[in-house]
């Protein structure tokens, strides 16, 4: 499935057993390329995989890739942009959803750029009981790596201004 600048779409994140984990709701996709998808929303619904559900706080765009391993969500407070970097497979799309493995490891950015990486507990316990193939774990650290340099360096997402900017763009799109 194609999608396009405009669509709402939803959002499915599997883990590596293939048993789901959350779903959002729904997302507004506000850029589109061959190497990501780009999303914004405010106060969307997640329902969790024990169907338990929530809303999202604050507004945020997310991007999902092709080829890296993570995807990236720009949260906007009133105290700066965060990030929440989700160590994750590539992103596949089909006529249901957008669709990921989400592989526990994850990132929290400060609007200083400073970080912290979380979850090391759960993805150690998870690489065990789902075995996670060597190759797999070796492509994991090395996207853990990358997005590192990322954040160090203010490229791709974490460039200045870029979430502010296209928060703005779904703000005027009146998909909120």
């Amino acid at each position: 499935m194609a999608v396009t600048i405009g669509q709402t779409i939803q959002v499915q994140s599997y883990k590596h057993d293939e048993s789901l984990h959350r779903i959002w709701d729904k997302a507004t996709v506000i850029d589109v390329s061959d190497e990501h998808i780009v999303c914004a929303n405010e106060r969307t619904k997640v329902i969790e995989s024990n169907g338990r559900f929530w809303y999202t706080k604050e507004p945020s765009v997310t991007w999902f890739f092709t080829e890296y391993w993570f995807n990236i969500i720009g949260i906007l407070r009133p105290t700066g942009v965060y990030y929440y970097c989700n160590i994750a497979s590539p992103y596949v799309l089909d006529d249901e959803a957008l669709k990921y493995i989400d592989y526990d490891l994850d990132i929290k950015v400060h609007p200083d750029h400073s970080f912290v990486v979380l979850d090391r507990k759960e993805y150690s316990r998870h690489q065990l009981s789902m075995d996670y193939p060597e190759e797999l774990k070796a492509i994991l650290e090395d996207q853990i790596l990358l997005l590192k340099e990322m954040i160090r360096n203010q490229q791709g997402p974490f460039t200045g201004g870029m979430v502010t900017q296209l928060y703005e763009r779904f703000t005027l799109m009146g998909s909120k």
